[in-house]
């Protein structure tokens, strides 16, 4: 507006009014425009901290999936020494499928069967043991994909155990109803003039021919002398079926060779 027109003289005091006006209109414009650009900026913020925390579990998976599956190759490098300890058994691995029954293990269901190359003749039982070549329990039932497993703890297992010692005192280990709440087994049958002690080590005699001699059981925790006609002991054994994700069947390696001759015998007639 051109100065020294009177309608400048006019709009001046107008002007004088509005420019503060104006200037709080503006200031107001541009905080509610940053509001929401704060807004905006959470919500990026806030949709980037999601993606960063999926990553981040994705990796902690990744990283827990790695050091399981690190664990389960030791423990299966490990079982090479069974077949190193037991020439004359082959060796079958497998998974444990479920643990049926209690919380105690009744029963165990591996993903081993007839179709792996296993044969039950005659209700044959095999020893199934750990990586560690701890002794576990044996077979009880088998089809052609699973097997079940009586873990050692079960009432119903039974097996004959010796001193780890030179003239070890043979004796019977056997699962017991209330001794496997506490995870031990009961030990009986003790031959008249032996004395346990606590901490003797237990193997399996071979006697009975189900299980090979040798393979390790668990450690006498308590000794019970209280009645001459019937001395008991217990036993931890060293297997922990809970924590197992792989056991090992043992098959003697004659069964094999047994089969194979009747196939022959079979084919040639």
């Amino acid at each position: 507006m051109i100065p020294g027109n009177p309608v400048h003289d006019v709009f001046s005091p107008v002007t004088l009014i509005l420019d503060p006006v104006e200037h709080f209109v503006r200031g107001a414009g541009n905080k509610i425009s940053g509001f929401f650009s704060a807004i905006s900026d959470g919500v990026e913020l806030r949709e980037e901290n999601e993606k960063l925390k999926d990553q981040v579990s994705e990796l902690q998976y990744q990283v827990q999936q790695d050091e399981e599956a690190a664990i389960r190759w030791e423990e299966l490098k490990d079982a090479l020494h069974i077949k190193d300890s037991f020439e004359n058994y082959d060796i079958f691995g497998a998974s444990i499928l479920t643990r049926e029954a209690d919380e105690w293990f009744s029963v165990i269901r591996l993903d081993v069967g007839s179709s792996d190359g296993i044969t039950q003749i005659d209700d044959s039982t095999y020893a199934v043991v750990d990586a560690q070549m701890n002794l576990a329990g044996r077979i009880m039932y088998m089809d052609k994909t699973s097997s079940k497993v009586l873990p050692i703890l079960h009432e119903g297992f039974t097996v004959s155990a010796k001193v780890n010692a030179v003239n070890g005192a043979v004796v019977t280990v056997h699962g017991d109803i209330e001794l496997k709440e506490q995870g031990l087994c009961m030990v009986d049958q003790i031959p008249d003039g032996v004395q346990l002690v606590v901490g003797d080590e237990l193997v399996t005699s071979g006697e009975g021919g189900v299980y090979p001699a040798g393979i390790p059981i668990g450690v006498i925790t308590s000794i019970d002398d209280s009645s001459s006609l019937n001395r008991t002991a217990t036993l931890k054994p060293y297997v922990d079926i809970s924590t197992l994700k792989d056991l090992f069947v043992m098959v003697p390696n004659e069964l094999s060779t047994a089969d194979d001759s009747a196939e022959d015998t079979t084919q040639a007639d």
